[in-house]
């Protein structure tokens, strides 16, 4: 069993995805960017293209289907060009107040792409756009386990100085 298989059986039984991906989608995905999904991102679009973690009227996370993952400069900046960012970075899940969650393609460790913060106020490309998952499976874990934060941003108490 692959570390995916039982965050996708999470997301099926208490979340909220869209239908699959069919392998047809998948690989004309990748004909359009240019790069190939690694074996996490492509388990979860073929089990889901898309999905809603935590629904509610703002889902705190809304993973994209194939055909909204862009290139996070262009959709963040409406301008695909070197100075809004690396070409390598592209949105695959949105989350509060305009903010996203990037994949890093053109940093793949042990055949993953890590994840990094993509707030709005953030320089694409700047140390202000962390990583916040050395791949997709570590970021879902983490992500379904939250109840719906932003876990990387900590404990509400750990920003002001605990109680």
């Amino acid at each position: 069993m692959t570390r995916m298989a039982p965050l996708l059986e999470v997301i099926d039984r208490y979340h909220f995805p869209n239908p699959p991906a069919t392998l047809e989608e998948v690989e004309s995905f990748e004909q359009r960017v240019g790069w190939r999904l690694d074996s996490e991102l492509r388990s979860f679009y073929l089990r889901c293209n898309g999905a809603e973690l935590f629904r509610r009227p703002d889902s705190p996370y809304r993973f994209r289907p194939l055909s909204r993952v862009l290139r996070a400069r262009a959709d963040m900046r409406g301008e695909d060009s070197d100075e809004w960012g690396p070409a390598s970075w592209y949105v695959i899940a949105d989350l509060h107040e305009s903010d996203c969650v990037i994949v890093d393609v053109g940093a793949s460790q042990h055949g993953c792409y890590p994840i990094i913060d993509g707030f709005h106020e953030a320089d694409l490309g700047s140390a202000d756009c962390r990583r916040i998952a050395d791949s997709f499976a570590e970021f879902l874990e983490k992500a379904l386990s939250s109840g719906g934060k932003k876990f990387w941003l900590g404990p509400p108490d750990a920003e002001e100085g605990g109680s």
